[in-house]
Parts: C-alpha cells; sequence; structure tokens
C-alpha cells in the first residue's frame, strides 16, 4: 500500500497529464496543493480506514432541479452522482482512506420498471468502463476494483464490464473501491451460509469464521463509517453484518450535492467518537 506522500505524487503527475490548458492546470495544481494541506492537518486525527456509502437522492435532485423531462436524459440526476461519487473516492484516497464501498445497486431496485433497471445497467455499464480508462486517476492510484453482490442478476453487458475491471486489477497495490452492485446484506449473508455449508467438509457446524470468510467483503476491514445522504437514517440492508462498530451518519445533502466540505465533516465527526468507538470494541472482545 503506497503512502499518502506517494499517492500525492502520483495524483500530481496526473494531474499535470491530463490538465488541457495552463489556466486549467495551475487551477488543478492549486486546489490540489489546498486539499494537501487540508489532509495534512485531518492526519493529526485517526484517518477511517474504511469508508462506505449508501449514494442517496440522486432521482430527488434531478426532481428537485427540473431534470427529468421527456426531452432531457432520465439518466441525469444518476450522471450527476457519478460525478460526485469520483470526486468523493478521489479525494478519500488522496486522504488516506485505504477502502471505499458503495451502494450502488440494490437487488431491490429490480422491481423498479424494466425501462428504468435497463437504463440503469446501461449507464452503470459506461460509468464502469470510465472508471477502468487507462487515463483515469484510478488507473494512476492502481486502484483495485471489486463488485459485491449477486452479479448473476446484471444485464449480461453490465457484468462482462464489472468482470473485465475486477480481471485487470485484481493485482493492483493500492486502495480498494467496492461496489455493491445487485447487493442486499441478507443476500451476501445467506449466500455466505450456502457456501460454509457447502465447506463443512466433516465439521458438525458452521463458524462464524466459517460465515466472515464467505461474505462478499471477506478480506476487507470493516468500514469505519457509513454516510447516507440525504438525511435518511436507514441503512437499507446495507453492510449490516459488518457494521457493529461503524459510526453511521446522515448528512442533509442529497448525493449530486455531496462535496469535499461534506466529507471532510464526516471525517471529523468520527474522530471526535473514535475513542468512545475503540473503547467498545476492545471491551466487547475482552469480554468474549
Amino acid at each position: 500500500m503506497s503512502t499518502i506522500s506517494e499517492r500525492f505524487s502520483i495524483l500530481q503527475s496526473h494531474l499535470e497529464k491530463n490538465c488541457k490548458s495552463k489556466i486549467s492546470k495551475i487551477s488543478g495544481y492549486v486546489g490540489f496543493i489546498m486539499r494537501k494541506l487540508l489532509f495534512s492537518v485531518l492526519s493529526v486525527g485517526p484517518i477511517p480506514a474504511h469508508v462506505a456509502i449508501i449514494m442517496d437522492g440522486n432521482r430527488r435532485f434531478a426532481k428537485r432541479h427540473s431534470l427529468l423531462q421527456d426531452s432531457i436524459d432520465p439518466a441525469s440526476g444518476h450522471r450527476l452522482g457519478f460525478r460526485s461519487l469520483i470526486t468523493t473516492i478521489q479525494y478519500s484516497f488522496e486522504m488516506g482512506v485505504k477502502c471505499v464501498t458503495v451502494y450502488a445497486f440494490s437487488i431491490d431496485n429490480f422491481k423498479r420498471s424494466p425501462q428504468e433497471v435497463q437504463m440503469l445497467m446501461d449507464l452503470m455499464r459506461e460509468k464502469i468502463e470510465e472508471m477502468s480508462a487507462e487515463d483515469g486517476v484510478f488507473k494512476a492510484l492502481d486502484v483495485k476494483i471489486n463488485f459485491w453482490g449477486n452479479l448473476e442478476l446484471m444485464t449480461e453487458p453490465t457484468r462482462l464490464s464489472a468482470k473485465r475491471a475486477m480481471d485487470t486489477t485484481v493485482h493492483n497495490k493500492g486502495p480498494e473501491l467496492s461496489v455493491c452492485v445487485a447487493y442486499t446484506s441478507t443476500n451476501e449473508i445467506t449466500h455466505a451460509i450456502e457456501a460454509s455449508v457447502r465447506d463443512l467438509k466433516g465439521k458438525d457446524q458452521v463458524q462464524v469464521s466459517d460465515l466472515e470468510r464467505n461474505l462478499y467483503s471477506a478480506g476487507c476491514v470493516e468500514p469505519d463509517i457509513i454516510i447516507r445522504t440525504s438525511g435518511e437514517t436507514r441503512l437499507s440492508n446495507f453492510l449490516l453484518w459488518q457494521s457493529d462498530f461503524t459510526h453511521l451518519q446522515n448528512p442533509k445533502p442529497l448525493w449530486p450535492e455531496f462535496s469535499l466540505r461534506h466529507l471532510v465533516w464526516a471525517v471529523l465527526e468520527y474522530q471526535r467518537v473514535y475513542a468512545y468507538l475503540k473503547n467498545k470494541k476492545e471491551g466487547i472482545e475482552k469480554n468474549k
């Protein structure tokens, strides 16, 4: 895993390579330096290793801003949400977060109209390929991309794009991005139970360690923070097994409105309760 300083050097080189004009290069470089200073101050406190996000509010944002009209792309809210996703992931990795997990598409979302489901699958395929592009920031950071969920439920072109992204990044040594798609936590736990039963091999019963080894998230540290935008306070069947000591946050901005200042505030809120969460976890583990 590269250090924060090494990541900044990589990002600086990527920035200089991809900024087309002198003005945009200067502007991008100034923003980069300001973030570097800000994250240096933040790093005085504990930086979360794993941030998980429920990206809520794309459709509400589109309706609020009158983007859902026949003459306008019906996926406009989700496209703007993807822009927030890329910047949030980049800022998270810049500040030293090792893993980011996002809830992109629930199994329950397949109950929407076939037209909307197809539109979202097509958009997802487009964005998966964009994330995996050779000239993208994820390539510069050596990001490993995972897709967690029942991928067989996805349309074939989208599933194949997801598989290619995982195959081409499987050996990357940088931070990890995990995308929960065709996912619910109950489905993940059911999948883990079924896999554990198949692997019993003479043992009398399934152990907790067996289940955890067969979760989609196996090998990834538990999330330190779960952020659900738009002010909603429900987890909506997201990482239920993994979030017993997670700091839950529900900022009011809709997902396309989520910005650097909201991410920084989320980390500050985590730092404020870090000692409490750590003591609770250590106390429970001591009493096991």
